[in-house]
């Protein structure tokens, strides 16, 4: 049996890479992530983030991009093992 670990964007490590499982927002947030290509099934990386609440930076496919903080704590991620 594994164990799959599902975090928000913002508490995952610089490095942690999952899938991108759901967004805790409304239509707005969902169609504006969706935009930047963040939806669910595809693959996130965190690459950086900066303390105390800070813009989050990932990259998606073969896009770099920042989120604020905000937003990266309503993508929800399940970590690869």
């Amino acid at each position: 049996m594994t164990v799959t670990k599902r975090l928000n964007l913002s508490q995952m490590y610089p490095g942690q890479s999952g899938r991108v499982v759901g967004v805790d927002g409304g239509v707005g947030l969902v169609g504006r992530l969706s935009a930047l290509g963040i939806r669910p099934g595809r693959k996130i990386t965190k690459l950086s983030s900066m303390l105390m609440r800070g813009p989050v930076t990932v990259q998606v496919g073969g896009t770099r991009l920042a989120v604020g903080f905000g937003m990266a704590s309503r993508i929800l991620v399940e970590l690869e093992q």
